[in-house]
């Protein structure tokens, strides 16, 4: 390396490490970061008859995560179709106790086959011992 480069190498070193500091002969005025916006007095409401929210009750302006996920999908509530009315009105009202009679015995299943079954019955783990046969 040079003569010259190690110099001009020292001085752009020297150069960067003075522009880092904030005294010196690059002092300069700069304006105070807080003193920039002035502060508003404080102001007390005019309203002192308001009733603090009940713990755990939703907002008023916020609704339900239901109604704001229907907001976010389609733009708020929207009057049905004539298509969906007539298919919710061909598919009745469902049965109250649905849900736990699906589990019932009696239900009419579809045969899925063997396979279905013994993945089914299969006991539960981590699959360590698991293996894989193809059958040719």
């Amino acid at each position: 390396m040079t003569k010259f480069a190690r110099i001009a190498i020292v001085a752009g070193l020297g150069a960067m490490t003075a522009a880092c500091g904030s005294g010196g002969f690059l002092n300069r005025d700069r304006p105070d970061e807080f003193a920039v916006q002035r502060q508003a007095p404080l102001v007390v409401p005019p309203d002192f008859n308001l009733v603090p929210p009940a713990p755990g009750s939703p907002r008023p302006s916020e609704g339900t995560a239901s109604e704001q996920a229907l907001d976010a999908l389609f733009g708020g509530p929207a009057p049905r179709s004539s298509v969906e009315t007539s298919v919710l009105d061909r598919a009745g009202t469902a049965v109250p106790g649905i849900r736990s009679a699906v589990g019932d015995p009696q239900t009419a299943t579809v045969a899925k086959g063997s396979v279905t079954r013994d993945i089914i019955a299969a006991p539960e783990g981590d699959g360590a011992s698991a293996v894989a046969v193809i059958p040719s």
